[in-house]
């Protein structure tokens, strides 16, 4: 049995966000939906803003994002560092509050913004389907029997389970959710209490594995602890998925993407 951990943290921006955010960046400049008199607009948990912030700063563009109130403090001085403009929603509202407030934002403007909208955004699964799927086919030589991926936008196990399972038909692809609406995984949504992503299709997966906040918690944790990977809380729950997957096998190649490195949650809980 191998388990394999695909480290989207060594991604500029640190985080697997950067694929979709230059895709939807890039295709917006094509069609010119974007250009220098526009502000980037979007909502995001943390990791979408960053990368919307560095690639925005790259670029030349303003960016307005609006981040639940309660990221982490490493977030937001990245954030701050970019020198993107940062709204802070009701933490209590989570990434659905802050989705609301960017979209009434878009509608009293217009003009002024590009309405990235990562969570409707054909862009962002296409960025997985384009890249992430044939990487992990390619570095898994075709081997692959099992790919495990968080929902969140759901634009990583669409994108690139599509991809994988017309690569390899007999893949098995797995979605892991928090197991609750009242969860601690930032990244991450429980599809039946949230406002589900326009870009989000149940039928690519085949399997839906359910984690506890505390089992997410614990794994990231011993993942630093025992294997040496400092990685958050959501792929500490992606991960848990991998292991849940891997105990009913006797054989197989699973590939379970890890969405960041733990360093972004240092003064969170996490690490407490």
């Amino acid at each position: 049995m191998e388990v394999y951990v695909k480290a989207e943290w060594f991604n500029p921006g640190g985080s697997v966000k950067d694929r979709p955010v230059r895709q939807i960046v890039l295709d917006a400049e094509r069609d010119r939906r974007l250009g220098p008199d526009r502000t980037i607009l979007d909502s995001s948990s943390g990791n979408a803003g960053i990368a919307y912030a560095m690639i925005g700063a790259a670029r030349g563009y303003r960016v307005h994002l609006v981040v639940p109130g309660n990221v982490s403090e490493e977030r937001k001085h990245i954030l701050r560092a970019y020198g993107a403009q940062v709204e802070y929603s009701d933490p209590l509202e989570g990434s659905d509050g802050a989705i609301l407030v960017a979209r009434r934002l878009s509608e009293r403007g217009p003009d002024r913004y590009f309405y990235a909208d990562q969570y409707n955004n054909p862009s962002n699964p296409c960025a997985h389907y384009e890249t992430t799927g044939p990487e992990i086919f390619a570095q898994t030589a075709g081997r692959i029997t099992h790919f495990v991926a968080g929902l969140g936008t759901s634009g990583t196990i669409v994108g690139a389970g599509r991809r994988l399972r017309e690569l390899a038909p007999t893949v098995q692809v797995v979605a892991v959710e928090p197991d609750s609406g009242l969860h601690g995984i930032e990244g991450l949504k429980h599809m039946g209490s949230a406002m589900v992503p326009g870009i989000y299709d149940p039928s690519v997966h085949q399997r839906k594995i359910s984690v506890r906040t505390e089992t997410a918690y614990a794994l990231a944790r011993r993942l630093a602890r025992e294997e040496g990977l400092l990685v958050g809380q959501s792929s500490g729950a992606a991960v848990a998925g991998a292991l849940e997957v891997a105990r009913d096998l006797k054989e197989g190649v699973i590939v379970v993407v890890g969405p960041d490195g733990g360093d972004r949650y240092l003064s969170t809980a996490l690490w407490r």
